[in-house]
């Protein structure tokens, strides 16, 4: 499987690309400029161990053209839909991975939910039904990604209308060495993308002792 992402020359993106690469899946770094993206991939490639998948950069409709299944979208939230405007007449037959928290600009400690209630949804409604979204992905740090030396904190919490799209997504992602979550549908995002400015507010909190924390779900002890 070639997974796509787009919005792959970004902190989060680049992290992502070096992760799966290292599990053995094939990754197209889509940018808005292929020039861009073919330098971004080469450098990631440096920072790879001899035996890993390869990482490919080229113009977003190239990648979203080379993915086997699944099209990551990365790219940070002022230019999620115009992105998928511009990307879904490329898109049919594909499962979309919406990683997109709602920031409110200048301001990552809260979130702006778009009308229909989370970027996940806003992209299946955007999309139209025939193009499942799974969101995922939204409360892993982009300095922890990018460490490779580092285990991800976090388990992976999956949400999305279409549970076998989620199911191809959830086996995707445990190919990172983490745990991942059937949320249930989409608007298990509202819920789930809020958790991101939490999380940023007690990372950059000087009243806790540390950074670039995740989440993760326990079983009791009894």
């Amino acid at each position: 499987m070639t997974l796509a992402i787009i919005g792959g020359t970004g902190p989060q993106g680049q992290g992502l690309a070096l992760r799966f690469a290292r599990a053995g899946v094939p990754v197209a770094l889509g940018s808005r400029d292929a020039a861009r993206g073919k330098d971004i991939a080469d450098e990631l490639m440096t920072k790879l161990p001899e035996g890993c998948a390869k990482i490919e950069g080229m113009g977003n409709e190239d990648a979203v053209a080379a993915s086997t299944e699944c099209v990551m979208l990365a790219v940070p939230y002022a230019a999620h839909d115009a992105t998928l405007e511009a990307l879904k007449p490329h898109l049919s037959g594909k499962i979309l991975i919406d990683i997109v928290v709602p920031l409110a600009p200048g301001d990552p400690k809260t979130v702006e939910m778009p009308p229909e209630g989370s970027a996940t949804e806003a992209a299946q409604a955007l999309l139209g039904p025939d193009i499942p979204v799974v969101g995922a992905l939204h409360n892993v740090s982009a300095t922890t990604l990018n460490n490779l030396d580092w285990a991800i904190n976090c388990d992976i919490l999956v949400c999305g209308d279409s549970l076998a799209a989620r199911k191809v997504v959830m086996e995707l992602v445990n190919k990172l060495d983490v745990t991942t979550y059937n949320s249930g549908n989409a608007k298990a995002a509202r819920c789930i993308e809020a958790i991101t400015p939490i999380l940023i507010r007690q990372n950059i909190s000087k009243a806790v002792p540390f950074t670039h924390a995740g989440i993760r779900i326990w079983a009791p002890d009894h």
